[in-house]
């Protein structure tokens, strides 16, 4: 059981953090107000968890103009896709501990 503990990161201990890369594995894109809206955050809660992402390398920024608007785009590197694709597989694997 150690050993699938070990395989958890400690970067999606946080639910919302869980939440942003959901949305990114699904989605090639989103910008940073559809964020906020499906998760229901504001604006520093959403900007201190994408900081945390962003620094793990696990999340990439895109930045352009609509218009003269900026506009903030993010997606899932391709590090981030493996570490949550290696959290779910330990989390799945606690779960079939109990079968």
């Amino acid at each position: 059981m150690k050993s699938i503990l070990l395989k958890l990161h400690k970067a999606f201990e946080s639910r919302i953090r869980l939440g942003i890369m959901s949305m990114l594995v699904v989605n090639e894109t989103l910008d940073f107000n559809a964020l906020k809206e499906y998760l229901e955050l504001t604006d520093g809660n959403l900007a201190s968890h994408l900081k945390a992402l962003e620094k793990e390398a696990f999340i990439g920024i895109k930045k352009t103009f609509i218009g003269k608007k900026p506009n903030t785009r993010y997606y899932i590197t391709p590090q981030g896709k493996k570490a949550f694709e290696d959290h779910l597989q330990a989390l799945q694997a606690l779960i079939d501990l109990k079968e």
